[in-house]
Formats: C-alpha cells, structure tokens, sequence
C-alpha cells in the first residue's frame, strides 16, 4: 500500500518537473499520454488531496500511541501573595497582604504494567493507520479509473467526429453522383431529394458528434481540475488490443483481489481495530501498576501557626497499584458494546468480500464479452464498409437506387460508431478488471506498453 501511493506521489513532479502542475491554469499544449493525463489529475485532484491529508493525520495519529509506551513528565510553577485579617491571632502574626510565596515542581510517572492493555490500545490504533492508508489506496484507484474513463469517452468522441465527418463526405458524393445522373436524364429526380436528405442528415449528426466531443472533453477538463471550456489533446490507443494472451484465469483474479484491494484490506484492518478495543474494553477491568517521582521547592514568606517559614527542596518516588471497582456499569456496557462492534466488523468483513468477489466475476465477464464485441463489430465495419463501396458503384452504373445506397451509408456509419464504442469500451473493461482487483496501475502500465508496441 505505502508502495503503492508513494509511486503515485512522486509520477506528476517527474512528467512536469518544469511546473508546478497543482497550481498551472491552463493544460499543457502537448500530446498527453494516458500516464501523463493521469498524473496532471492526481496532482491535481481536490479529492484525492483531501483523502491524503486524512491518510495523514491518521499517521500521526498512530506515531501519538507510541506515547504510552513511554514516560509522561510535567512541571509547573506558581506565584501568589495571602492576605490575613486583623482578627487573626497568633504569635507574629502580621495583617494585610504578605510578601510573594513561590513553588515549582517537576513530576513524572510510567506504566510499567496493565495486562497489555496498552499495547492492544496501539495495535488498535496501528490497525486504524492501515484501514486509513487502504482507504487513501481506494480513493486514488477510483479516481484513477475515472479519469481513464473519461479519457476513452474523449477518444470515442473523437473517433466519432472523425467518422461522421467521413460520414458527410460520402454523403456529399451521393449527392453529386445523384446530380449527374439526374442530369443525364438517368434518375428520377427524387434520388436528388433523398441524396440532398441524407447529405443533411450527415451534416447533424457530424454537429452532434462534435457537441458530444465538447462535452466529453469538458468532463475531462473537470477531472484534471480545469476549466471546461480549455483545450487538451490526448494520444489514441493502438487498434490492435484484447488478444487472449492477455486473459487472466478467474481464480487467479479473485486471488490478487483478496491481496490487493484495498476495501478488503480495509475490512480486515477495521477487523483488527474492534478486535483489539474489544480487547482493551476487557483489560481496563483489570489492575495496572505505575511508577511516579517528583521533586518540588517551595519559598513562603508568611509566617504563621498554619504555615511555617519554608525555602526547602523536595521529593518523593513511589508505585502504585489501582483497580476499577465501579464506574456506574460504563466498564460493563462498554465492553458489551465492544463485542457488538467487533461482530458488526466481522460481517461487514464477509459481506465486503462477498462484493469484491462478485465485482471481479462481473468485470471479467464484461471483458471479455467487451473482447467478442469488438471482433464482431471489426467484422461488422469490414462488411459494411465493402457494401458501401460496392453499392455506390452499382448507383452509379444503374444496378442500384439511391434507397439501396443511403441503406449502405447508414449501415456503415452505424458500424463505425459500434466498432468506435467497442474499441474504447474494451479499454474501460479491462480497466474495470484492474480495479476490481485493485490493482488499476500495472494495468495502466501494460496499456502504455501496447501503445509503444
């Protein structure tokens, strides 16, 4: 885990040592990878800034339970000035205020034993600092994985425009095509119409696709802790992706998730905190034995029968021993309380990993249902693609109408945008495996690997 999120701390000052990248206002004018978008965000990320400062104060949280363990010291002084009445009596007895009176004094004490209440006190605290770090772990997969989502939605988006702007050129050839032989005397002049209707239809959907794309990428923008209405250029994923290669055996999935991810490792760490105040609820019934030592001085000017003249050092050391006999039942419901909390620990325990077992069978399946579809959708587009072209020939020599060839176009744009979803919806999956295992950055590495290859 400490690994896990100090790899994570030290990316962004790598990928944009010249910056300062929390506090830049604009993104940077380059190509961004994956790895980089993903570093800009963390450097960036409120979220992710807060869940660590709350990582962190569980830290010093658990280095404050090493006190116990050692000797507590004060010292304290004072000053004050009595004031006697004239009907005091006495020997030398003088009336009014007297002259200043002054102490100090320097005590110490130290547990030597409490039947390891203690230490099960620390180890309560110490499994609190894990859960704390585990959830600092989950908070960064979470929102790692979000950016990677939204990162292919801007690739899709792209990818979208792209194809219907293809989509449009087509379109316009039809019409063109339709033109000239409507010229020619060829066609009847509703092939023109329905040209000039597909043509325009083409040019919507080439405005929506890049509405779509602004839109796609404002959600990113946001992410990385940007103005929406900036520009960012990302780098495109190779289109060869999803061999069988890269499959995982179920049971070897199901078995990093039990290792690696983090609201498992959580669970079992909130586990170990109830267990260990269940046990300390137990011990404080218990006798405790400590050792104390002071040392005073003392200065007091007034003199009278009650308090004689004194300017002296002292000090005293000694051990004790005490026991809670009654506290009004708290020791009692306390500790009953501290059982229910454990057993309320245990089961969450159960019905979390319950969960992270299904999410790992879950995000498999959608993989590599997500792997078939792309392969079908690749098919689909080669198919659709051959049709187009082989109609619009067939337009042109007569052996087909204009219904058959805008059938062709809006089968192969329908296929371009399908094979567009699959390609980039492969990456989300795969990326779903990663988290559901908690292990989302070997994955992200593996992804920059294929994009070098």
């Amino acid at each position: 885990m400490k690994k896990y999120w100090l790899f994570f701390a030290m990316l962004p000052y790598a990928a944009f040592a010249a910056d300062d990248c929390a506090t830049i206002r604009t993104v940077p004018d380059t190509v961004l990878t994956l790895q980089q978008v993903v570093d800009l965000g963390l450097c960036r990320n409120p979220q992710t800034a807060a869940a660590y400062a709350s990582y962190r104060a569980s830290h010093f949280n658990k280095n404050a339970g090493y006190s116990s363990y050692l000797p507590s010291l004060s010292a304290g002084i004072s000053a004050g000035k009595n004031y006697t009445s004239k009907n005091t009596t006495g020997p030398n007895v003088q009336t009014g205020w007297q002259d200043w009176n002054y102490s100090a004094s320097l005590s110490a004490s130290y547990l030597i034993f409490d039947f390891g209440k203690r230490s099960t006190d620390f180890a309560a605290t110490l499994a609190q600092y894990r859960a704390a770090g585990f959830d600092y772990d989950e908070t960064i997969q979470n929102y790692v994985y979000s950016v990677i989502g939204a990162y292919y939605e801007l690739l899709n988006a792209d990818a979208n425009v792209t194809a219907a702007d293809m989509a449009l050129k087509v379109a316009q050839t039809a019409k063109d095509t339709a033109d000239k032989k409507f010229k020619a005397g060829a066609v009847a002049k509703a092939d023109v119409y329905r040209a000039d209707t597909t043509l325009a239809s083409a040019e919507l959907q080439l405005e929506r696709a890049k509405n779509n794309r602004e839109i796609t990428k404002g959600t990113l923008l946001t992410k990385l802790s940007f103005p929406a209405n900036q520009e960012i250029v990302i780098a495109d994923m190779p289109s060869s992706f999803g061999s069988d290669a890269e499959s995982e055996d179920i049971d070897k999935l199901i078995e990093i998730a039990r290792k690696k991810r983090p609201d498992l490792l959580r669970a079992s760490a909130n586990k170990d905190a109830a267990w260990n105040r269940r046990a300390s609820a137990f011990l404080k019934n218990l006798p405790s034995i400590s050792a104390s030592a002071s040392l005073g001085w003392g200065d007091d000017r007034f003199v009278d029968t009650f308090s004689p003249s004194s300017n002296d050092l002292g000090g005293s050391i000694g051990i004790r021993a005490s026991m809670p006999i009654f506290a009004g039942f708290a020791n009692m419901y306390g500790l009953r309380a501290a059982n229910a909390n454990y057993d309320n620990a245990v089961e969450n325990e159960r019905a979390v990993k319950n969960n992270a077992m299904m999410d790992v069978f879950t995000a498999y399946q959608n993989y590599k249902t997500a792997k078939t579809v792309l392969e079908q959708t690749a098919a689909l587009l080669k198919s659709a693609t051959e049709s187009e072209r082989v109609t619009s020939g067939m337009y042109k020599v007569g052996r087909a109408t204009m219904l058959d060839w805008q059938q062709a176009q809006s089968d192969l744009i329908d296929a371009r945008n399908q094979n567009n979803a699959a390609k980039y919806d492969l990456y989300v999956k795969r990326a779903a495996v990663a988290l559901a295992i908690g292990d989302i950055q070997s994955k992200l590495d593996g992804e920059n690997d294929a994009k070098q290859n």
